[in-house]
């Protein structure tokens, strides 16, 4: 996926007010390669550690709200403080990330910095961050909010029961009733049942059958 090194004084563009200087320090500290990329539909950040050949890398997807882009970049630098701290002798999200993670988010949100509905949810996750932010279905919700365009996407939750939605790779679904946690969705193409999260974004279309 093509992506485009971001200079340093432009970081705050993909920023919210007031987090570009605490951000900066943490990249000249470490000297990170930051990358912003295209829209990557599994991932909405990537960490590559220090070699003896090149420096810490991290790529954010740069179509990211300022506030999902902010956490994001935290997450990956997270990576950065685990490496450098632990190598590589620790689990990728384990409880040594977890505390860093933690203490990050923990110090942007003593600043201030996010509108109270993300902060909230933020605050509930610190104790034990999840390994994505999409997996925090509470903070998937109100990060939305802030999405200038969503492209005509909602969450599954959202749709009306029975109704028709697309997902990204095109097949086409049909809702179903709530299992405990998810919704039970049938393929209209195969008729195979899948289990959907409640905030997995999808596309409503017109009735097929």
């Amino acid at each position: 996926m093509p992506k485009k090194e971001v200079p340093v004084s432009h970081l705050q563009h993909f920023l919210p007010p007031g987090t570009g200087d605490a951000v900066l320090a943490y990249l000249h500290q470490y000297k990170v390669h930051l990358t912003v990329a295209k829209e990557r539909k599994s991932i909405l950040g990537d960490y590559r550690h220090r070699t003896h050949h090149t420096n810490h890398r991290i790529s954010v997807n740069g179509n990211l709200n300022k506030y999902a882009f902010l956490i994001t970049l935290l997450h990956e630098i997270a990576h950065l403080l685990t490496f450098e701290q632990y190598g590589r002798s620790v689990q990728a999200h384990g409880r040594e990330w977890k505390m860093i993670f933690s203490g990050l988010l923990k110090q942007f949100v003593e600043s201030k910095v996010f509108p109270a509905d993300i902060e909230y949810e933020l605050l509930q996750s610190l104790h034990n961050p999840a390994a994505s932010s999409c997996a925090e279905e509470g903070l998937l919700r109100v990060l939305r909010n802030y999405d200038e365009n969503n492209g005509g996407l909602q969450l599954v939750e959202q749709l009306a029961p029975g109704s028709l939605f697309r997902i990204k790779d095109g097949r086409v679904f049909k809702k179903g009733e709530k299992l405990r946690k998810r919704f039970k969705c049938t393929e209209v193409a195969t008729g195979k049942v899948y289990l959907f999260s409640p905030v997995y974004e999808a596309k409503s279309v017109q009735q097929l059958m």
